[in-house]
């Protein structure tokens, strides 16, 4: 018989606005232990050095975080053009030096290239796993790999401020799996100058804006308080991409059994996964079908 995970039964996600320095992993541990809950995930690493929204689901609400994942999300990051380095950041060591600089409008001019479909080379200091394990660990022992291009979809990208002739302030905003240091890396390169970030701040992610995050001190200071607890979004905020359906009392039973339960009319099409709701809370992720919600997902609250 496995051992029970000990902590509160308690559901919802907050917004952390993380500061520079943490890891996301030791953000997501601070908050399950200020909650004192049984479970606790995140949906997006952020670089240590990196701030901005870090959405944590608690409880019920982890099994939302591939819908927060997937979601679109903005970045707003500086570029420091002259320079490449390892870790295309400014943690990294100098590679490659330029006494190019870009003008304003050759700024403007490179970017379209990387907007719409892309295939993007995540950094040699990234999670990606070869053959197991992290490109990150490799690096660190000395190692170039060739990483596979990865496909990515970038909806805007603007410079928007232009401080010094060495860096350049852009917005992005992308889908899944997109990293902010390669676009700065392979903008250096396309303006023939080299480039790495040097600020990256993540302004939101799906539903979750950076405005409304709670800082680490706050978390620290309120920790195991209704006063934090006060702070906790619902579960539901995690489905905010998807249609909601409505179920009956009858279907609703048969969702929270894992069966397909009966839904009422909504904008889902046949086919469009959505997520069925009764009396305000969320039964079930699923397959619409035909005025029934076949479940992939069950809630329990």
């Amino acid at each position: 018989m496995g051992r029970r995970r000990k902590g509160r039964d308690i559901s919802g996600w907050l917004v952390v606005d993380k500061p520079a320095g943490p890891t996301s992993t030791a953000v997501v541990n601070k908050v399950r232990w200020a909650f004192d809950a049984k479970k606790a995930g995140h949906a997006g690493t952020l670089d240590p050095d990196a701030t901005g929204v870090l959405a944590v689901a608690l409880g019920e609400a982890t099994k939302t975080v591939p819908y927060i994942t997937d979601a679109m999300k903005a970045y707003r990051f500086t570029v420091r053009f002259g320079q490449a380095t390892n870790t295309d950041d400014a943690e990294g060591e100098v590679i490659a030096e330029s006494d190019a600089r870009p003008s304003d409008d050759e700024i403007r001019a490179a970017l379209p290239q990387f907007t719409g479909d892309i295939m993007q080379v995540p950094p040699q200091f990234s999670a990606v796993k070869i053959d197991g394990e992290r490109a990150y660990k490799r690096a660190r022992d000395g190692e170039e790999m060739e990483l596979a291009a990865r496909p990515l979809f970038v909806e805007e990208l603007e410079m928007v401020e232009r401080p010094d002739a060495d860096h350049a302030v852009v917005e992005m905003v992308c889908g899944k799996g997109g990293y902010v240091r390669a676009i700065a890396r392979d903008l250096g390169q396309a303006l023939g100058c080299h480039g790495h970030v040097t600020d990256l701040r993540r302004v939101w992610s799906g539903p979750f804006e950076a405005e409304d995050g709670v800082s680490l001190a706050q978390i620290e200071e309120l920790a195991k308080s209704p006063e934090l607890d006060a702070y906790l979004r619902p579960l539901e905020d995690g489905l905010a991409d998807l249609p909601e359906l409505r179920a009956t009392p009858e279907g609703a039973a048969k969702l929270r059994n894992g069966n397909p339960g009966m839904v009422l009319t909504s904008e889902a099409e046949y086919g469009d996964e959505a997520w069925a709701s009764y009396e305000g809370r969320a039964v079930a992720v699923g397959t619409y079908r035909a005025g029934e919600l076949h479940p992939s997902r069950v809630f329990n609250q």
